[in-house]
């Protein structure tokens, strides 16, 4: 049984459901220009989800090696430079020797280990609700059986031709949807040191980019695509336009497909669907659908030299995830995992831990939309001091945007909201009471505490609202590192106007 039949089993459902659920946008039409692209809506799905894994996964997993806050990913175009003091020819020098190349690594890439089931069962534990694989880096190695990936560089280069002989990405497709997790995958545009990309850049994408996306599209209908190393070529010379009115209009994932921004070198954060950022702080609101990407330490792919103090901890990671929900965004967060196919350790240890709290809190994440802010800076603190249960560690707080001045310290409140409440999600433990201000709520409050039993009391003194907490302890606190109070028919205030 070929491979579309295979997976046509488990997408023929959410297809259909999709197909449905859309009709209206299916049946509009889209010209090959960013003018009509540019009006297509993005798929609710996209906008309830919030959390979603990214996985880097290629051949570079087999060194599994990267200099001190670099890509690892990005192994064979860092060791090309065979300079004596390049730290990455350095080590490949000292580890696989002068003579061996890169692409000795696709027979090594055997993947034994790799059980797409026991992926899938994490990611659902996780609370994640979609999966973005690399369907190839820009080594072009394809994980996937594309015959284009073989043709253009004149040997085995995907991942049914050598290495592990198996379809890695159709594999993960169909174990994936079996648990209802929205499917997708990167694609990277451009591919360093293909032979047609050095020398034809027009031909490389008529030949080469062109049918091999449409490929990898026809085969496994992706939920979602991120594309990606776009900056070498406008989008005219990408023919992005041209590709995006066939996925929009004719392919087999038209109906839900989410895309990103990395369409051309003038693309991101101008056209395609959700903007991007990566490492970043994520962006303000909800006015145009976005996703913050980051590793769990400071590499994307498998990185076997980054310890413990490199990884964020899962409590880190979770406030990023509820920083950046509070602010209309998602978060798609990476794991590398090995050339052997298995998923680090202390990566499924973080997965799990964030999957716990969205067990008991997922209502104020899933299907929420941004709500404002309440942050409240307090002088006479020195950064990393405790002030109350409220504080965010100083480094956390700069990275997703928010750090205040030398010298002081926050307390923080992240707000979401549905259409009959809003959220209060708190870092930390508030103690008796949690005082609320810019709120607007019915006279009588109804406030509960997700995962605890039964109404608190609350009062409403103007816009002041104050919620009275229970004496709870380790054993009897819901959840662990952020804790959410659900307002019925509350909303925060604007804030005044200076």
């Amino acid at each position: 049984m070929n491979i579309p039949s295979l997976l046509s089993r488990s997408a023929t459902l959410a297809t259909g459901l999709a197909i449905m659920a859309n009709t209206c946008a299916a049946e509009t039409r889209y010209e090959p220009k960013w003018e009509s692209l540019d009006k297509r809506p993005t798929p609710t799905w996209f906008l309830d989800a919030k959390f979603g894994i990214f996985i880097h996964w290629g051949i570079y997993s087999v060194p599994g090696w990267g200099a001190p806050k670099q890509y690892a990913e990005w192994y064979w175009h860092n060791m090309a430079d065979k300079k004596p003091d390049n730290v990455w020819w350095q080590h490949h020098q000292r580890v696989w020797g002068e003579n061996f190349e890169y692409q000795d690594f696709a027979p090594l890439f055997k993947c034994e280990y790799y059980n797409p089931d026991e992926w899938a069962d994490l990611f659902a534990r996780s609370g994640a609700k979609y999966i973005v694989p690399t369907s190839k880096h820009h080594d072009g190695f394809a994980l996937w059986p594309s015959a284009e990936a073989d043709k253009t560089w004149g040997r085995p280069w995907n991942a049914v031709s050598t290495g592990p002989k198996r379809d890695l990405l159709g594999d993960l497709a169909v174990a994936c949807r079996k648990r209802d997790l929205k499917f997708g995958f990167y694609y990277s545009l451009y591919e360093w040191f293909n032979p047609l990309w050095r020398t034809d850049r027009p031909r490389y994408v008529a030949e080469h980019m062109l049918p091999q996306f449409k490929d990898v599209v026809t085969r496994y209908q992706p939920a979602i695509i991120f594309a990606d190393g776009e900056w070498d070529l406008p989008s005219k010379d990408w023919r992005s336009e041209e590709f995006l009115a066939w996925l929009f209009n004719e392919s087999p994932a038209r109906a839900e497909v989410v895309i990103n921004d990395r369409w051309g070198k003038e693309c991101r954060h101008q056209h395609g669907g959700y903007f991007t950022t990566e490492y970043g702080a994520g962006m303000a609101d909800d006015s145009h659908p976005w996703e913050e990407s980051r590793g769990m330490g400071h590499s994307y792919g498998w990185s076997r030299v980054e310890n413990i103090d490199d990884y964020k901890s899962a409590r880190e990671l979770l406030l990023v995830l509820i920083d950046l929900v509070s602010r209309g965004g998602n978060l798609l967060l990476d794991i590398g995992p090995t050339g052997d196919g298995r998923i680090p350790v202390i990566m499924q240890d973080r997965l799990i831990q964030i999957g716990d709290w969205l067990k008991v809190n997922g209502e104020a994440i899933y299907g929420t939309r941004f709500a404002g802010r309440d942050c409240q800076w307090s002088d006479g603190k020195r950064p990393g001091q405790a002030y109350g249960q409220y504080m965010i560690e100083y480094d956390l707080m700069k990275q997703v945007g928010f750090a205040p001045k030398e010298g002081k310290a926050v307390k923080q409140v992240f707000y979401t909201r549905k259409p009959d409440a809003l959220y209060a999600i708190t870092p930390g433990w508030p103690g008796a009471k949690l005082v609320l201000r810019g709120i607007k709520a019915p006279a009588r409050p109804s406030v509960t505490l997700l995962g605890h039993p039964g109404p608190l009391p609350a009062r409403l003194e103007g816009e002041t609202l104050t919620i009275e907490l229970p004496h709870l302890d380790s054993e009897t606190l819901p959840c662990r590192y952020a804790f959410a109070f659900k307002i019925a028919g509350a909303e925060v205030l604007p804030e005044p106007k200076k």
